[in-house]
């Protein structure tokens, strides 16, 4: 790589970095400048009794939240939630990749003696990445999507999808159900049944991964007592350098509330991955990504010896 392009390469690191300082979208500014603004105003408060001569400068207040055990906690927070969010991350990549393997094997492995064969296999193939989407709005507690959905499925199947508890689950149903029949015409080889079969267990594994990570929260107590001792200790904070910091000390408090306070949303914002905030996973991105390699898939002609363009007929089954 020449000199030129590696220059041009440092000069783009360098306005991105700028760019990120000062973005607000995605940051957890938004959700603590109320708590920051609270300690500000106390803060204040407490500098103008100490300019009045009331005597409200009490260091030993340092002794009453220690820094290094708020620190701990705040460093635990953190640590578990990211440990919950790449979970959930490497969950959807083995998904990704289930999904990819399980769909060049049912596309190469199933043997066509007609047209319907054909469509059946590329409508169980649209299955997979319908397990997908159902999966991300599984998780996200929301209904089976008609705009994400209708592409993808029968209005029958639709229909069924809209009653069921755990949607993801009846995909995988339909899924298993035609390896089943594939495997009894003939078709599809014991061997190869089981082998897809693994895969797609392989997936309703993650999808039950996902769901650990959702229904298991950090525990009530354990954020409740975090909250408290933040608020306690921004509240101490100002009787401990109001004699030296005087009307600095509002400044002083602020910033150190906006660190404090901004590490703890930060654990907040991610520890549920499956969400649609700014700093949770792209699942969106992920399903259409799986829709993409699918719609590649089936260009391709079943046959691991040559590559065919695809033809009129074949078109009109793509999604």
């Amino acid at each position: 790589m020449s000199r030129h392009v590696l220059d041009d390469l440092t000069q783009s690191y360098k306005r991105q970095w700028f760019r990120i300082l000062f973005r607000l979208q995605g940051s957890v500014i938004p959700s603590i400048w109320p708590r920051v603004l609270l300690c500000v105003g106390f803060s204040v408060l407490i500098a103008g009794l100490h300019e009045l001569g009331w005597r409200v400068s009490w260091p030993v207040l340092g002794t009453l939240v220690p820094s290094i055990v708020l620190g701990l906690l705040l460093v635990f927070r953190t640590n578990t939630a990211y440990e919950r969010f790449w979970e959930g991350r490497k969950l959807w990549g083995q998904l990704v990749n289930t999904s990819r393997n399980l769909a060049r094997h049912m596309w190469v492995a199933i043997q066509e003696t007609s047209p319907e064969d054909r469509a059946s296999k590329v409508q169980t193939l649209k299955l997979l990445v319908a397990f997908a989407i159902a999966t991300k709005l599984h998780l996200r507690c929301q209904p089976p999507n008609q705009a994400e959905l209708s592409k993808l499925l029968t209005p029958e199947q639709f229909d069924k999808l809209q009653s069921m508890n755990n949607p993801p689950i009846e995909v995988a149903f339909w899924i298993a159900d035609y390896l089943q029949l594939q495997h009894g015409y003939g078709k599809l080889s014991i061997y190869e049944m089981t082998a897809m079969t693994g895969r797609l267990d392989d997936m309703i594994n993650a999808l039950g991964g996902c769901e650990r990570i959702l229904k298991t929260p950090i525990p009530l107590a354990y954020s409740i007592h975090l909250k408290q001792l933040l608020l306690l200790y921004c509240f101490a904070l100002p009787f401990q350098v109001v004699d030296q910091l005087e009307w600095w000390t509002a400044l002083i408090v602020g910033l150190i509330s906006f660190a404090v306070f901004g590490i703890e949303e930060i654990g907040i914002e991610i520890e549920n991955p499956f969400g649609t905030d700014a700093n949770d996973l792209p699942l969106d991105a992920i399903c259409l990504t799986m829709y993409r390699n699918i719609e590649d898939l089936i260009t391709l002609a079943p046959c691991v010896r040559r590559w065919q363009i695809p033809t009129v007929e074949h078109s009109i089954h793509r999604f």
